[in-house]
This record gives structure tokens, sequence and C-alpha cells, in this order.
């Protein structure tokens, strides 16, 4: 069973559409029990950082989900999802994250065309399980205005191009995370919800 959380502020269904396409058992929920006794957590998001964090506190989730990830549940950041994993974001001011993968969230830099919206490839770092069966340039859909910044290379698991090279999977233990929407990147997005399924 993978475990949606709803905190009032990402795509929640177009994600849960995604999983139930591939025949995987799926739920949405607010419940902070059920979200510390997941099997698999999905954190999905769009929208700004500090709004997140805040609508994550005032339902009464953030402890829970730590609890969830430090027993060793597995995680998986979307979007802003993958942003809220790290450390801090200069977003609207500082706001600190959840601190699962060290670093930073910065803006794209001014001079790009920003938000970054649309298809881009991946680049393959080192192999996980969340990219079996992912080529090396794959397109994937993006709409993100920032980027994060891993303090450690290792964590990367895969970059992309937008004249700057950003992380755009990552992973540190039993936390992973995609800068881009899977549910959105046709079959190698949902690939990817698979594999994150059945690992």
């Amino acid at each position: 069973m993978v475990t949606i959380i709803d905190y009032a502020i990402n795509n929640l269904r177009s994600v849960e559409k995604a999983f139930v396409s591939l025949h995987i058992p799926v739920e949405v929920t607010d419940d902070p029990v059920r979200i510390q006794d997941a099997e698999k957590l999905v954190l999905p998001g769009v929208g700004a950082f500090a709004d997140a964090m805040t609508n994550l506190r005032n339902k009464n989730l953030i402890g829970p989900i730590r609890e969830s990830v430090n027993s060793g549940t597995p995680l998986l950041g979307l979007c802003l999802g993958l942003q809220l994993l790290f450390s801090e974001s200069e977003e609207f001011g500082h706001t600190d994250g959840f601190h699962f993968i060290p670093g930073k969230v910065k803006r794209l830099p001014d001079r790009l065309l920003v938000p970054h919206i649309g298809w881009n490839q991946l680049h393959l770092q080192r192999s996980d399980p969340l990219l079996d069966g992912i080529r090396e340039d794959s397109f994937v859909y993006f709409v993100h205005s920032y980027y994060a910044e891993p303090e450690d290379r290792g964590d990367v698991l895969a970059t992309t191009d937008y004249d700057i090279e950003f992380a755009s999977v990552a992973r540190r233990g039993n936390v992973w995370a995609t800068q881009f929407h899977p549910e959105k990147s046709q079959e190698v997005g949902l690939r990817m919800l698979k594999n994150f399924a059945v690992m």
C-alpha cells in the first residue's frame, strides 16, 4: 500500500490516478496515525515551500512523517515534495525543511525563463532501484522555479541541464525525490512510480 500525504496544497488526485493506473493499492490521507504506520509514503506538492511547511505543521503531520521515515519507511517526494525534504529553502526568505537530505533549495537564476516548464532530459549519475529500466536522456516533465542543491554529491541520482545543472532525482537512505512530476511524465514517470511501489 502506498500512502499519499494530504496537506491541502498538493496535486493529490493526479498522483493517486497514476498509481491506480498501475494497479497499485493507494490511499490519500491526512491522518497522522495512518501516515506514521504507512508501508510507503509519497509527498507530492505544488506551490510555495513556506506554505507547504505551515500546512504540514497545522495538520500535525511533521512529527508522524519524521517518525515514519526514521523507522525506515520509504518516502518519495515529488516536485515541491522533493524540496521539502531538504534542509532549507530561500524562497520568500528562509524556511526550514525536513533535513532528510542535507542541502539548500535555491531560485533558478534570473537569466533563465522562470518557471522552468516543460520536458527536459535526465542524466543518470548512478544506478538505483528507483531508476530501474530508465534510460539515459529520458525526458520528464518539469514545473518549478526553485531547485535543490545537495551538500553531498553522492545523494544525486540524476541531473538535468537548464543552462545550469541541477539535481532532478535524489536519494539518501530510505528517502527518494524527483524535481519533476512523474505522474505527468508518461511511461518514464510511471515506471519510476512502479519501481518505488515494488522495491
